[in-house]
């Protein structure tokens, strides 16, 4: 008898709680697209000013963040400072999860 494996899913799916004001919070040092300090006047790429592109790097603390990316929105969560979608910037609210 020959069993199938089923994927493990459970590395994604832990959510962080919010900390902060989360990764978009008002006492940002990083810029969300570069990874940079916004004190070296880092500019935004062209996609992101369009809005077709999510931040990648938490603007609290640098890090890379994880993002999911599907055809109505997008989140990305910081291991630190918990998870934001397309919502929290005024795109269409994709709260789903």
């Amino acid at each position: 008898m020959v069993s199938a494996k089923v994927p493990d899913r459970s590395r994604g799916s832990r959510e962080v709680p919010q900390r902060d004001g989360g990764p978009l919070g008002e006492t940002q040092t990083y810029n969300l697209y570069t990874g940079k300090l916004l004190a070296e006047g880092a500019e935004m790429p062209t996609a992101a000013q369009l809005g077709l592109e999510p931040p990648r790097f938490c603007g609290q603390c640098g890090r890379r963040m994880v993002v999911q990316v599907d055809p109505v929105g997008w989140w990305a969560q910081c291991s630190r400072h918990g998870r934001v979608n397309s919502g929290a910037l005024g795109y269409p609210d994709q709260d789903r999860r």
